[in-house]
């Protein structure tokens, strides 16, 4: 009876497995198709990204001789920067339903006796100071992280094996 209800909760894990690529699949194909669009220079500049944060489009109003070359290259990154972050937007709007499905799913450690929890964290933001900025070369200075806390597949396997935790 216990190997016929491990059998049944085993199924159930593939099951949701599967839903769950497929969802990450849809996604995916969503996220690629998604743009952002900035304006900027009281809509003298537009700017499109991809969901990338690639330009795909630049645009200037016929009114653009308006401005001085520093101008326009202010209007242009800052349209940009507009573009990055409503793209941004976007995927996080797109995959929130995918991140609060993988909160309900059981964790590592709750399968598999003494495997770690694999976190998932969101990378810092990236710096949006100009090249050669002072705040760019502060954070350039910066050490990298050091992660002390993972272990090796092969000793981890060799304490614990592949058994299921017993629940």
């Amino acid at each position: 009876m216990v190997r016929e209800h491990g059998d049944a909760e085993a199924a159930s894990i593939i099951d949701e497995f599967a839903g769950q690529m497929r969802a990450i699949a849809e996604t995916t194909r969503k996220r690629a198709l998604l743009t952002g669009q900035g304006i900027a220079a009281d809509g003298r500049v537009t700017v499109t990204v991809n969901s990338d944060s690639a330009v795909i489009a630049t645009r200037f109003s016929d009114d653009i001789d308006d401005l001085g070359y520093d101008e326009i290259a202010q209007a242009v990154t800052e349209a940009a920067q507009k573009a990055i972050a409503e793209v941004t937007r976007k995927a996080q709007e797109l995959m929130r339903p995918l991140s609060d499905k993988r909160g309900k799913m059981p964790k590592l450690s709750e399968l598999f006796e003494g495997m770690p929890d694999l976190e998932t964290t969101a990378p810092p933001a990236a710096s949006m100071a100009a090249p050669g900025s002072r705040e760019r070369r502060e954070l350039e200075a910066e050490p990298a992280p050091e992660y002390t806390e993972a272990v090796d597949y092969e000793e981890w396997d060799s304490r614990h094996g592949s058994r299921i935790a017993d629940r």
